[in-house]
This record gives C-alpha cells, sequence and structure tokens, in this order.
C-alpha cells in the first residue's frame, strides 16, 4: 500500500474536493451557449452566462459547475428555442461542432464562435485545455489559465494517492438498463482521465467518439481482474434488475466486492468533468483500498 496512512490520505481527499465552486461573474460579456462543455468551462470560468439548453438534465448529469439562478433555458440542445436566446440578450455565443446546424440561426442573434472538444480520434482533454485558454483570452479572464493549473496539480497529487493501489484496471461504464451498459474508452474524458491517474482501462476495444454503446452485461466476463466504476445517471430499475441477477452477482468483481458507483459526471464534459471524475474515482478506490 502506498505510504501515506489512511487518516493523511482521507484528508488530502477531502482539501480536494472541498474546492469551491466559481460564483457567478457581476460584469463582463454576456454569453450564451446549447454545448454542455462549453457550458461547464464557462460557468467554472466565472463568465457571464445568461443562456444554456437543457439545464435541468444538465443539472442532474454534471452536477457542477453551479448553474446561477437567472440562466436562461433554451430547450433542447439539437433544437434550441431561439427566441429565448434571443431575449437573454447574449454578446457572444459559444458553439461546438454538434451544433454546427444551428451556426446560421445563432449568428443573427449574436456573434458565435466554436471551440470543439469531442472530435473523432482525436484527445478531447487537450481540447479542453485549448479552448479553456482560447475562451479565458476572449472573455479576459485568468479563470481559465487557472483552472488548468488546478487541475494539472490535482492530477498530480492523486497520481502519488493512487500509485499504491492493487494494480487492476478500471472499467468506466454507464449503464443503460440490466442488459447492456455503454463502455468509455482511452479516447473518452474518462479514459484520458484514467491514463493521468496512471490507471489502465480495461476497455481495449473500439469506440465511437469515446464510448461504444450499447454492449451486452455478458461482456463483462471477459475483464474478470477489472474494477467496475458506474458512473451515473442510470435507470434505477437497471439497478434493482442487477441486484438481483445470478449473472451480476456471480462477476468476479462484483463477488470481490470490485464495483464502485461514482457520483454523476458528465460523460462528454470538459477539465470541469475530468477533474469531477478524477476526485470521485480517487476517493472510491482510495476507500476501497483502505478498508
Amino acid at each position: 500500500m502506498h505510504s501515506l496512512t489512511r487518516r493523511q490520505l482521507l484528508a488530502s481527499l477531502g482539501a480536494m474536493l472541498a474546492l469551491p465552486c466559481a460564483a457567478r461573474a457581476a460584469a463582463g460579456p454576456t454569453v450564451a451557449t446549447l454545448d454542455w462543455a462549453l457550458l461547464e468551462t464557462l460557468l467554472a470560468m466565472n463568465a457571464n452566462v445568461v443562456a444554456g439548453a437543457e439545464l435541468r438534465q444538465f443539472i442532474d448529469v454534471a452536477v457542477e459547475p453551479t448553474v446561477p439562478a437567472g440562466v436562461t433555458d433554451l430547450g433542447l440542445r439539437g433544437i434550441p428555442n431561439f427566441e429565448a436566446l434571443y431575449h437573454a440578450r447574449p454578446d457572444l455565443i459559444f458553439n461546438s461542432n454538434f451544433y454546427l446546424a444551428n451556426e446560421a440561426r445563432l449568428s443573427r442573434i449574436a456573434p458565435v464562435e466554436t471551440h470543439s472538444i469531442y472530435l473523432p480520434g482525436e484527445s478531447p482533454f487537450a481540447h479542453s485545455i485549448q479552448a479553456t485558454r482560447a475562451i479565458g483570452e476572449r472573455l479576459d479572464l485568468p479563470s481559465g489559465v487557472k483552472m488548468i493549473e488546478r487541475l494539472e496539480s490535482q492530477l498530480g497529487s492523486q497520481t502519488r494517492i493512487l500509485a499504491g493501489g492493487d494494480g487492476r484496471p478500471v472499467l468506466p461504464i454507464n449503464l443503460g438498463d440490466a442488459r447492456h451498459y455503454r463502455v468509455f474508452g482511452s479516447d473518452s474524458m474518462f479514459g484520458e482521465v484514467l491514463a493521468r491517474l496512471g490507471l489502465t482501462n480495461a476497455w481495449t476495444g473500439a469506440t465511437a467518439y469515446t464510448a461504444m454503446a450499447p454492449m451486452g452485461i455478458e461482456t463483462l466476463a471477459t475483464m474478470p481482474d477489472a474494477w467496475i466504476i458506474l458512473i451515473p445517471p442510470h435507470p434505477a430499475d437497471a439497478l434493482d434488475a442487477l441486484g438481483r441477477s445470478a449473472f451480476w452477482n456471480a462477476l468476479p468483481p462484483v463477488r470481490d466486492g470490485r464495483v464502485l458507483t461514482l457520483g454523476a459526471v458528465n460523460p462528454y464534459g470538459a477539465l470541469p468533468a475530468a477533474g469531477r471524475f478524477a476526485n470521485l474515482l480517487t476517493e472510491g478506490l482510495a476507500r476501497a483500498w483502505n478498508g
């Protein structure tokens, strides 16, 4: 085991998890976005966000940063309420490759700047850093660079904490139902965080836009040495059904207590999601290893 005592280790984790979320900026250009990765970046940078899409679901899935009261919900990301966006009066709209079909209409409301985090075969972590720097410069917010530096420091500390672990690979998944799941590969944000923490992703197969779905639950039997990391939200009935499943309970990770359920994390997030995933995973593994 790692040389840190259990008390020291958990105290270190507690300090990381207690980092305060940014409060809403009082001034600066008003901004809006349809993209959740950009939304969480803007919120974490303390940008003056006036509109975003599917905010109720964002709050459930991303959890943090907090969405301030008064931010206009534009409805569905793919087919937003342009009238609501117009009345929110953004000075600038940030867009991504996922919503390029809306760019012409968005540009009639305010200037549009595009930053894409998720591109096939490319690093979402690297793109997140680039986007964070560019947005920080565009909005004259030094909090962008500080966010990058803070995350790099956090990951370095957590790598040292996890270095004394059991060496088993980690399998990050999201349940679709009791028979299927989505698995995140090395090219996902979760996969990249695993690599930066010195952990091995148990999934070495193909991905499509960083994940593969639906995977049959029976394929978990091919990865008996892994830690299964369940990343919500999951259908409640799926978890109940798995608890009654003889197959699930016979899987070595389940039988041996190598299943962790984290808090919800945006699977297509940016640096804030990377930091949240690293915090929750490090806390969960450290507690499991230390009994």
